[in-house]
């Protein structure tokens, strides 16, 4: 029972393994009033957003929508895409991990009054 356990274990430790490293980091940068990148094009999979506040002024974040959603309704909001805490001027934030499946999304933020920027999943 104890070999079991252990074989088990090993097992699970690397499906675990194999999945963290699928994981992706898109960084994103905000200057006032923008993002320095305009489009994103990335493939399926899973994705951590870092979001950097470069000299925007004031505290930054980050909202991703599907295409076609009302942007302005918090319900559209892809949560997980969310930073885990604003970001303050001169640091990054991340969000949590987000599974992204294909298709065209929009994200900006309303802290910083960004436009709405196209990300692409091809």
């Amino acid at each position: 029972m104890k070999k079991l356990i252990t074989v088990f274990s090993f097992i699970l430790a690397i499906t675990f393994s194999a999945q963290a490293q699928k994981v992706k980091n898109v960084s994103l940068e905000q200057t006032k009033g923008e993002f320095t990148q305009k489009e994103i094009k990335l493939s399926e999979g899973s994705y951590v957003f870092n979001i950097t506040n470069n000299h925007a002024g004031t505290d930054v974040g980050f909202v991703l929508v599907p295409e076609g959603k009302d942007a302005s309704n918090a319900e559209n909001h892809i949560k997980t895409a969310y930073v885990t805490k604003v970001v303050a001027e001169g640091k990054t934030e991340s969000s949590q991990t987000v599974a992204l499946q294909k298709g065209t999304y929009t994200y900006f933020c309303p802290l910083n009054k960004t436009p709405q920027y196209t990300l692409i999943v091809e």
